[in-house]
């Protein structure tokens, strides 16, 4: 569904926000906001699902995406959430494959789509936003290397605890002060297949960083203590 076009001014400002394009200078956050065309969608709407074609990417303006995948069984994993700054569907449109999860729209949201030629142009005219986007794919490796070598290396308590700093970065930036909050949007049954766990696993995990006082729960909120965390984060190997 279309949209009306945001300003300029406020095009940019989302676009610079957007890890994609995290670093790119004025004049690329220009050319890119030139090429984004608006769009909203209602809550529930489903924006794209697995196997669609990955013809386009959004950066969302306003409102709550939910990035999922469902099972053959019909079991729905969330894998994330995406707010304002956030991109969807950058994947499919920078490796040309399908989409590989469903977007779905929890809240009224808006958007700005980039259509895949026009960024493949746009990737050619301007190196400095090729750059940036080797810089976000290199993050991201990294980000799962992490978790791959937390999943398979590391105790449970320790796995979590490595999951809760790299979330709390991803919220607050990588520098943490001593303390810092963190609202769960995943549920514990998500976050212990992320894990590679069962939800009573997860649970006695949870309990563990409680008595350890690294984290101070109050239902979906955590209080974290970030010290503690890191150090049971940097636990010995299995």
């Amino acid at each position: 569904m279309t949209s009306p076009r945001p300003s300029q001014e406020d095009a940019q400002a989302v676009l610079s926000s957007c890890p994609l394009f995290a670093g790119a200078d004025a004049a690329d956050i220009a050319a890119l906001a030139a090429i984004a065309m608006p769009v909203s969608w209602p809550a529930g709407s489903l924006i794209f699902q697995q196997g669609d074609p990955g013809d386009y990417m959004a950066v969302i303006t306003e409102g709550r995406i939910r990035l999922s995948l469902t099972t053959a069984s019909g079991r729905e994993l969330t894998l994330r959430h995406a707010d304002r700054g956030a991109v969807i569907g950058e994947m499919a449109v920078l490796d040309l494959q399908d989409r590989s999860a469903d977007a779905t729209a929890t809240a009224a949201s808006r958007g700005l789509i980039i259509r895949r030629a026009a960024f493949d142009r746009l990737l050619a005219e301007r190196p400095g936003v090729a750059q940036t986007v080797i810089r976000y794919l290199s993050r991201r490796l990294r980000e799962t290397t992490y978790q791959l070598e937390s999943v398979a290396l590391y105790e449970l308590s320790a796995r979590l605890a490595r999951f809760l700093l790299a979330t709390l970065r991803q919220v607050h930036g990588e520098t943490l002060g001593d303390t810092a909050r963190l609202t769960l949007d995943l549920g514990q049954s998500e976050i212990a297949a992320i894990l590679g766990a069962s939800r009573p696993k997860l649970n006695r995990a949870l309990a563990s960083l409680s008595e350890q006082a690294a984290i101070q729960r109050n239902g979906r909120e955590l209080v974290c203590d970030v010290a503690e965390l890191e150090a049971i984060a940097a636990a010995d190997e299995i």
